[in-house]
């Protein structure tokens, strides 16, 4: 069966494509629509449906755009409600692509929409399940996310449902069925993921906690929901772009493709208002940086650290990049909903500095240096880990403020005293002080290479501590 799983690391998440006899569905897309239409032409396949597992809350799909360049039938399931023309699928409804068929499985709890495809092979035997986030390898979605939309949706209803989609609609499925989900580990969708992003239903019912047969829906219920973290802000906004509809991909990137001097760039930041956001590595970030500028960098899990940091979608935007940069940073914004770019920084940061404009660093320590310091001075120390980082191992006397929550923690990094700031390789530090710099910090350094690279000195075996272990 010609079905592949087409992975997006940076996201956790997965699209699938199924083809047959020149026919071919795309099942949960990204944003960005080309890489899919590509592969149905080297198929000399027509691209028949866009089948949507729920409404989508950590990025925005790109099923519109796949049916304004392609054709392409909208397919939700049941109860779904889009503000576009899309069809509605019936449970147990059957779509045929080529000699292949797809069965809708209406399995309502991650999501009240949230539908299951069984896909079935030319000799009518069913090959596996596209679960969307009802069902991930060693975990189910989270059934928190549609009461931010809409409020009576509580989480225990959701997660009631849920519990009745796994044990009669998934369940009683074949163990030697292959699970697709939508997600792997790294997603906000889930708990507890595994790093694995196929398994067979039958080990699933085996290792997955949420599987178990002798699980009342009240156990269920309770192991569900403890544990979760609020979700990123960005989650319901990007909801109400999949439900309502959005601009396409080629008018965002247009709209963004804007080359500008350090003086037009420096006189957009003034009379707009907008964000500076710096999409270089740490390392070069912190040797130089234009003010009040911001640092996600593209190396790391860009997109989903924009949505966690930057509160509004409708934000607008000015890019500082490498050469060449920009249109990947404009397209990986888009994934998550942050689609008002309004220009870039021509030539990037190098030409700002050749442009005679002023310009900041941020001090950085290596693991060695910090041990010096911190064996003869004692300085504050911040880890913005998560706090199921810092739980397992951290350093004795420092002060877990995780990243995303720093916006509410401000309070607790002092103006007047020099600190350092940690996280687990030097990537989440540096986006927690680039913030703090804009907010008029500046006594504060990072570690290079953070707690990974601070557990090789000396310090380890005398100065950290692993909670777990101190019974």
């Amino acid at each position: 069966m010609k079905l592949e799983q087409i992975y997006t690391g940076c996201l956790a998440h997965a699209a699938y494509y199924l083809e047959s006899k020149g026919e071919a569905a795309i099942f949960d897309p990204l944003r960005e629509v080309g890489p899919y239409i590509e592969r149905a032409k080297k198929d000399n396949a027509k691209v028949k449906y866009v089948f949507e597992t729920h409404f989508h809350a950590d990025f925005v799909s790109g099923h519109l755009d796949l049916r304004k360049k392609t054709g392409a039938q909208i397919v939700f399931g049941p109860t779904a409600k889009p503000g576009y023309d899309a069809l509605i699928a019936e449970d147990g409804q059957v779509f045929e692509v080529g000699d292949y068929k797809v069965k809708v499985i209406h399995t309502p709890g991650h999501t009240m929409e949230s539908t299951t495809y069984l896909v079935i092979d030319e000799h009518g035997k069913e090959h596996g399940i596209i679960t969307g986030d009802t069902l991930f390898i060693g975990d189910v979605g989270r059934p928190d996310l549609a009461q931010h939309v809409v409020a009576d949706l509580t989480e225990e209803k959701l997660a009631g449902h849920l519990f009745d989609s796994l044990r009669n609609k998934i369940m009683p499925l074949s163990d030697d069925l292959i699970v697709y989900p939508n997600h792997g580990a790294g997603s906000a969708c889930g708990k507890m993921m595994s790093k694995e992003t196929t398994d067979t239903l039958g080990n699933q019912k085996k290792t997955n906690y949420a599987l178990r047969a002798d699980m009342t829906k009240a156990e269920f219920i309770k192991e569900l929901l403890t544990g979760l973290t609020a979700p990123p802000s960005y989650f319901p906004q990007n909801v109400l772009m999949n439900i309502k509809g959005y601009d396409s991909l080629d008018t965002v990137l247009d709209r963004g493709k804007i080359p500008l001097s350090p003086e037009a760039f420096e006189a957009a930041a003034n009379e707009t208002g907008a964000l500076l956001l710096d999409t270089r590595n740490a390392a070069d970030f912190a040797k130089g940086f234009i003010p009040n500028s911001v640092n996600i960098g593209l190396d790391g899990s860009f997109a989903q650290w924009v949505g966690e940091m930057i509160p509004d979608v409708k934000q607008q935007i000015l890019l500082i990049t490498y050469p060449d940069k920009q249109e990947e940073a404009m397209t990986r914004l888009s994934r998550v909903g942050y689609d008002h770019t309004i220009g870039y920084l021509e030539g990037g940061f190098e030409n700002w500095k050749k442009s005679g404009s002023d310009y900041e660093i941020v001090g950085r320590l290596s693991a060695t240096e910090f041990e010096s310091i911190y064996k003869a001075s004692k300085p504050l120390v911040f880890d913005v880990r998560k706090k199921s980082e810092y739980d397992s191992e951290h350093i004795i006397g420092a002060i877990n403020v995780p990243l995303n929550e720093i916006n509410e923690h401000l309070s607790q990094f002092p103006k007047e005293k020099f600190f350092v700031l940690h996280c687990a390789g030097g990537y989440r530090s540096m986006i927690a002080a680039s913030i703090l710099k804009q907010r008029g910090w500046e006594d504060v350094v990072d570690v290079e290479g953070g707690f990974e690279e601070m557990k090789n000195t000396s310090i380890e075996k005398s100065d950290y501590v692993c909670p777990t272990t101190m019974l």
